[in-house]
């Protein structure tokens, strides 16, 4: 379970200090579906980045499976199952797509077909990006299928993904938004998915909207 008590992130402005989340508390079981959703600005990507570590709350506490994580750092969480994946994803010049995929699985080697079914499941055609480079070549979108792809691999106890639909496709939503209710339904792991899109909205066990 994850659970959120009295978060509150602070930032300063130039003028003082500004309240970016204000006294955030909830709960998310193990296996549900949460999507996080609500107006540009409202502090959704603060909110998940807060949970993975990328940001430190001001006050506040965050539990993960009865254990405080607040200060843990990231890397520490990564090791107990969470993982995130960016609103923009970075590239890895010199590092191929299998190579990646390798690295997250954590596995010495990952067989050609294990990783062809990571890439499958978020609508790439395996064969075409196996051997590429993870660089400017691809596209946005590319990019963010691929980190997608290294987040199944590393098969997740806790998936948190900042709008993943960004720069996708419609035949790629779809084939994500697949994905994402397979998961589900084996109950594989729990996710917390920022999204303004209806269709993943409508997947969702809880909505939490922030403003």
């Amino acid at each position: 379970m994850l659970e959120l008590k009295n978060l509150r992130l602070t930032a300063e402005d130039g003028q003082g200090k500004v309240d970016i989340l204000k006294d955030v508390s909830l709960s998310v079981a193990d296996g549900e579906f949460l999507v996080i959703t609500g107006p540009n600005g409202g502090g959704k990507t603060s909110l998940a980045k807060t949970v993975m570590g990328l940001m430190q709350p001001s006050s506040g506490q965050i539990f993960w499976n009865g254990e405080e994580v607040t200060n843990l750092s990231i890397t520490e969480r990564a090791r107990r199952g969470i993982s995130y994946g960016f609103q923009q994803p970075p590239r890895f010049k010199g590092i191929r797509v299998k190579d990646l995929l390798t690295i997250a699985s954590g596995q010495k080697f990952l067989p050609r077909g294990e990783a062809c079914k990571y890439l499958t499941q978020v609508g790439l055609c395996a064969a075409d990006y196996l051997d590429r480079e993870v660089d400017a070549s691809l596209s946005g979108g590319e990019v963010k299928r691929i980190e997608i792809a290294t987040i199944l691999a590393r098969q997740p106890q806790l998936m948190i993904l900042d709008e993943p639909e960004a720069g996708i496709d419609l035949w790629s939503f779809a084939r994500l938004t697949e994905t994402f209710e397979e998961i589900h339904t084996r109950q594989d792991c729990t996710m917390v998915i920022i999204s303004h899109q209806e269709r993943i909205i409508s997947l969702a066990d809880e909505i939490l909207v922030i403003d």
